[in-house]
């Protein structure tokens, strides 16, 4: 039942008084505990057993890749056939995959061994994050609380990514090298199968198009291929930032204080992701999201040339600040953009964005600390970012939300009237809640 939201400025309150939200919202937070604790546990685990970050990058990025390549198929499938018949099989398949990956790394098995597993290890890891982002556009898709939704996932995952490499980096320092990824495979295994346990809230299934319509593919969308070029860049600083982080705190004696480091960057994220749902935007999405990678590119920067461990904090905190609004605005305008029958397919290509440029981050920052030196890695977030605000720039027409099935479009007189008004943020329906 559809009824009018009492109040004028939606806010974290009313989302999570939205009917049926906790019953995913618990189980859908500790499924994507794994998700922050999997790459940092391959590198920590493969550096310990091979001793070289570049080694331990490349098994890293082989996981991402896989990650990357097959995570929109099964955000494909999920939105045919409903999330749990991917899940189920896919938990399974990855808890496989990482037990596999640790008795080859602690029986100092060859490299291509090592990547044979590491493939269908990143292939079946389960995509927890855009499941539940689904779930929130199919009870609120159209309504002010979408924006709402969006930040509150974001900093979701931005406390995700402040415990699971905080968490990895404990348990593989402190107790095992290979303990952070048997809690990784643990936390998949019981997440997982409690959050494909809560039928009733997942979106239905679209087996077919709307009408006489063909299935719309979110890739075919060119306002998804743009965000995904953003998001990779996100990905690159992710990946960039944990790779460089451990290797700058083991150049100067210090390996403890990484957790500390990427939390401080992690948690800069959270704040803002806390502060951006807050505030009722007057800015519309496509400027908010240049600015934010604008000034998200330049806080990267310095990051290069910094040697002391209180300033490198410092600037990982002002560099975590600025992804969140680039993040939350790119998930926003998923909604906007593509048809419900595809959006499950177009978060899991935004997060395996992210996780493909995580992965090329590990291996190119892995490398430049092998042979230039620790602080030598900072330079792939700074080079990715700008690479990616370049392009966002010249390809930022298609960023603009439009009315949805576009009648005007479809007669050639142009965007029709509502396009200017979805720019400047404003929306032309009355503010509802989902019951």
């Amino acid at each position: 039942m559809v009824s009018a939201v009492k109040d004028s400025r939606p806010g974290y309150g009313q989302l999570l008084r939205t009917p049926g939200a906790w019953t995913f919202l618990l189980p859908g937070f500790l499924a994507r505990q794994p998700f922050a604790m999997l790459t940092i546990g391959i590198v920590l685990l493969v550096k310990s057993t091979t001793g070289s970050f570049g080694t331990a990058g490349v098994v890293s990025a082989a996981t991402g890749v896989s990650m990357a390549l097959f995570a929109p198929q099964g955000g494909k499938l999920a939105d045919r056939f409903g999330q749990r018949a991917v899940l189920l099989p896919g938990v399974l398949l990855h808890v496989a995959g990482v037990t596999a990956l640790i008795t080859l790394a602690l029986s100092h098995a060859p490299l291509w061994a090592l990547l044979a597993v590491a493939v269908p290890t990143g292939a079946s890891t389960p995509q927890v994050g855009p499941m539940v982002r689904a779930r929130w556009a199919a009870r609120l898709g159209g309504t002010p609380l979408m924006p709402t939704a969006a930040a509150f996932e974001s900093v979701t995952d931005e406390f995700t990514f402040v415990v699971g490499p905080v968490l990895a980096t404990a348990l593989c320092t402190g107790v095992h090298p290979a303990a952070g990824l048997i809690a990784e495979a643990a936390l998949t295994l019981a997440g997982g199968l409690l959050f494909a346990a809560q039928r009733r809230s997942q979106p239905p299934a679209h087996r077919t198009g709307s009408g006489d319509r063909p299935r719309v593919s979110a890739l075919s969308v060119p306002g998804v291929r743009v965000l995904i070029v953003a998001f990779l860049g996100i990905g690159l600083v992710f990946g960039g930032m944990q790779v460089s982080l451990t290797a700058f705190t083991q150049d100067i004696g210090r390996p403890g204080i990484n957790g500390v480091l990427y939390g401080i960057f992690a948690g800069g994220n959270m704040l803002a992701g806390i502060a951006c749902g807050a505030i009722a935007w007057k800015v519309g999405p496509r400027r908010r999201l240049l600015v934010a990678y604008g000034l998200l590119t330049l806080a990267t920067t310095p990051l290069w040339l910094i040697t002391a461990v209180p300033l490198l904090g410092a600037v990982g905190l002002v560099v975590g600040l600025c992804i969140a609004p680039a993040l939350i605005t790119g998930y926003t305008l998923v909604e906007t953009l593509v048809p419900a029958s595809a959006r499950t397919e177009a978060f899991t290509w935004l997060t395996g964005a992210v996780a493909l440029g995580q992965a090329a981050a590990a291996t190119a920052a892995g490398q430049l600390a092998d042979r230039l030196g620790a602080s030598s890695g900072f330079l792939v977030p700074l080079a990715g970012t700008a690479l990616a605000l370049v392009l966002l720039l010249a390809l930022r027409a298609h960023l603009l939300p439009r009315p949805a099935a576009s009648e005007a479009d479809s007669d050639g007189r142009g965007p029709g009237p509502h396009q200017d008004a979805a720019e400047r943020g404003v929306g032309h329906r009355a503010p509802v809640s989902v019951d």
